[in-house]
């Protein structure tokens, strides 16, 4: 008798959340609008049945003016809530029960078309909301195979169903609903878990991209840099020479010299992290954190390394990527330490957990959500910084794509007011790290690691 909505066309578009476009619930309304309009021509004027013709396009005409009021209303382009789709989806229920009242209940054919709605909020909406749906379509039906106005036909006797056959066509309808329901769920489910996995891929490959193309850029700064600095090595070794003992600028001279030094040898771990092949490539856990610290101890900024060890002191490997990662938390915290940075190690059976705090300033609430993504910088005007200039925000970045590489997990936060200051924490399951237990390979390598420090 009616022709309701038609289920959606292709599954819905998943952008992390549950909804319907207003303008697709219009236009599903309008389909249905137009097919009710079309089966009554058809049953009144060409069939000839008896119908209440004028109560039907009464309902018809109100489904129409809800289109109107929701089209003039709001924007087609809003995306209908759980709260507000699941409401007009129970109107098309109610709508349809009234057009299948006047025109013969369950032994109209166009029955089965209880099953759109649910179908509809299925493929869009939270589980809860199908579900009362069909709750609801099914009390519906029930009602209408009770009570209902004859069938319209022609001639003096109407088929007469018994009421056996029309209990079975409501336990069908029923059935239906349920089964094809929760399939239909299923089905835009895992439409919409494979959605958010592809969305979760692509924002991978597009920090390994940002990666890849630091990677080639820090390659050529390396290879540009060289030569500039080993010109200024050589000036600075000659002006050490030239000055006297007692010069004023000597001490300014070594550390100058001490600076280029350093300079250099970042330009060595850039050019390394891809190569693996260190002399020491397994180390304690502890020397592993030394030799992390150790260039950022002479800024007046007290570091302190806790190392909480387990039953067993582990032996880490030695990744190039792993203490580039580190040591840039590390250069990070002592930049805006006012006077202290804690670097605290907790080793268990489960895994490796590091954390990295100073008591500075913290993160800038303006970046705090973001901090990890690329061009994300919290740098201002600061005593570190005391002519204004701040950073690319690649820092963080490629610090959370280095570890992240070995395995790691990290999260970023605040210390709890009333303190200050910034809270790193690196998360290792056991594995990740390829540990060794052995208290003798422990013992072996640490010698062998304190042998080669003397040297």
């Amino acid at each position: 008798m009616t022709a309701f909505a038609t289920p959606v066309f292709g599954a819905p578009h998943h952008d992390r959340s549950f909804g319907l476009r207003l303008d697709t619930m219009i236009r599903l309304r309008w389909l249905a609008v137009s097919g009710q309009i079309a089966a009554l021509v058809v049953v009144s004027l060409l069939l000839g049945f008896p119908l209440p013709i004028s109560a039907c396009l009464g309902l018809v005409i109100l489904s129409a003016a809800v289109n109107l009021v929701l089209r003039l209303k709001y924007p087609v382009a809003r995306q209908l809530s759980d709260a507000t789709a699941g409401p007009l989806l129970a109107y098309d229920l109610l709508q349809l029960t009234a057009l299948l009242y006047l025109t013969g209940g369950l032994k109209n054919p166009f029955a089965l078309l209880y099953l759109a709605p649910v179908m509809i909020s299925a493929t869009a909406l939270p589980w809860s909301t199908p579900a009362i749906l069909g709750v609801l379509a099914s009390a519906c039906a029930g009602l209408v195979g009770l009570w209902a106005q004859p069938l319209p036909w022609a001639g003096d006797h109407p088929p007469v169903l018994p009421e056996l056959y029309l209990a079975g066509i409501w336990v069908a309808l029923t059935v239906s609903i349920g089964f094809i329901g929760l399939h239909a769920w299923r089905v835009a489910q895992e439409a919409r878990e494979l959605a958010d996995a592809l969305a979760a891929t692509e924002l991978v490959l597009a920090r390994e991209q940002h990666l890849t193309a630091i990677d080639g850029l820090a390659a050529a700064a390396a290879h540009e840099l060289g030569t500039p600095l080993s010109t200024i090595a050589l000036v600075v070794k000659e002006m050490e020479r030239a000055l006297p003992p007692d010069s004023p600028y000597r001490e300014d001279v070594t550390l100058l010299r001490d600076q280029v030094k350093r300079c250099r040898d970042i330009l060595q771990t850039l050019t390394s992290l891809r190569s693996g092949d260190a002399p020491f490539d397994r180390m304690p856990l502890r020397h592993l954190l030394e030799e992390v610290v150790e260039p950022h101890r002479n800024f007046g900024i007290a570091i302190v390394v806790d190392v909480r060890e387990g039953p067993d002191d582990p032996v880490i490997g030695r990744n190039p990527g792993l203490l580039y990662g580190l040591g840039n938390l590390v250069e990070n915290a002592v930049d805006f330490a006012e006077g202290k940075v804690e670097i605290t190690a907790q080793w268990t059976l489960a895994g490796l957990v590091m954390v990295v705090q100073d008591d500075g300033p913290g993160f800038a609430p303006e970046v705090s959500g973001r901090i990890g993504q690329p061009y994300v910088t919290s740098r201002a005007r600061d005593r570190q910084d005391p002519e204004g200039e701040s950073g690319l925000g690649l820092g963080f970045f490629i610090a959370k794509t280095l570890l992240e590489r070995t395995g790691a997990s990290l999260s970023f936060a605040n210390r709890p007011p009333p303190m200050t200051g910034a809270v790193v924490e690196i998360t290792w399951p056991r594995a990740a790290l390829a540990i060794e237990g052995d208290d003798q390979a422990t013992k072996r390598r640490a010698m062998d690691y304190a042998a080669a420090k003397d040297i």
